[in-house]
């Protein structure tokens, strides 16, 4: 049972510590983490609903999770050669590409969701309904 602890103590090390590598060095990770604190405190600040945070959580998390695997990718195309290649910027541009269009999603979900709270504060007294 102690090897099973220990283990998953391990796992769970690596993981945090793979979080703190890409905090550390990935720019656009760093940024992308700012704007998500800054949803999610809009999330609690604006009265949005259960189905709205839950939402925004999967909008925000996607994001993130399609950063860390791009930036994985980016690391092991270093790694393969560290040569300019056209196959690898290929690879790279796809990766960013897919973060790019996840972050525009995320954008419009963010847009949907708060644009009637942001109105209601600074033009009406309550919220437009979509």
């Amino acid at each position: 049972m102690m090897a099973k602890n220990k283990k998953t103590y391990g796992g769970f090390r690596a993981a945090f510590s793979g979080l703190k590598e890409t905090l550390i060095f990935e720019r656009s990770f760093k940024t992308m983490t700012m704007i998500a604190a800054l949803v999610a405190t809009a999330m609690f600040y604006f009265p949005t609903s259960r189905l709205e945070k839950v939402v925004l959580l999967l909008a925000i998390l996607s994001v993130l999770i399609l950063e860390l695997i791009n930036s994985a990718v980016e690391r092991i195309m270093d790694v393969v050669t560290s040569e300019h290649d056209d196959r690898i910027r290929v690879i790279k541009d796809l990766m960013a590409a897919i973060v790019l269009l996840a972050s525009f999603g995320a954008a419009i979900i963010g847009i949907l969701i708060f644009l009637p709270y942001i109105y209601g504060l600074f033009i009406l007294s309550s919220p437009l309904p979509l």
